[in-house]
């Protein structure tokens, strides 16, 4: 697999497509920490660790809806394998005017673009969740 975090948000875009209750996805630190982001913004409902038949680890994330229609409406990868897009903390874009977020990949880890502003920290633009 080339790109994990395309996959994961692929896996986190057809689960709530199909309005599933839970998404069962391979471990790795980056995702992890990106599922907690999105728990903490209200994305989704849970995040949590198990393991599978082969006794791989996996994150176990319980999706979020509302009356019926996903937490999620939007996931979109932007910085890819083949092209990288970096950004100071001045140019990050806004998505939906405020309403989704953008989350970074900066040499404090993980952050979503209101708290590489406010911490004046740039960094490798991943996705965009509306």
């Amino acid at each position: 697999m080339t790109d994990p975090i395309a996959d994961f948000l692929t896996r986190l875009r057809n689960a709530s497509n199909a309005q599933l209750e839970e998404c069962v996805v391979p471990h790795s630190k980056l995702k992890a920490s990106l599922a907690g982001i999105l728990k903490s913004e209200g994305f989704i409902l849970d995040v949590a660790e198990g393991a599978d038949a082969k006794g791989h680890k996996t994150l176990i994330v319980k999706m979020k809806y509302v009356g019926g229609t996903p937490a999620l409406t939007g996931l979109k990868r932007v910085s890819t394998p083949g092209r990288r897009l970096y950004y100071r903390y001045t140019e990050i874009p806004r998505v939906l005017n405020g309403l989704g977020i953008s989350i970074l990949s900066t040499s404090s880890g993980l952050m979503k673009d209101q708290d590489c502003r406010r911490n004046k920290a740039g960094g490798e633009l991943l996705c965009n969740i509306w």
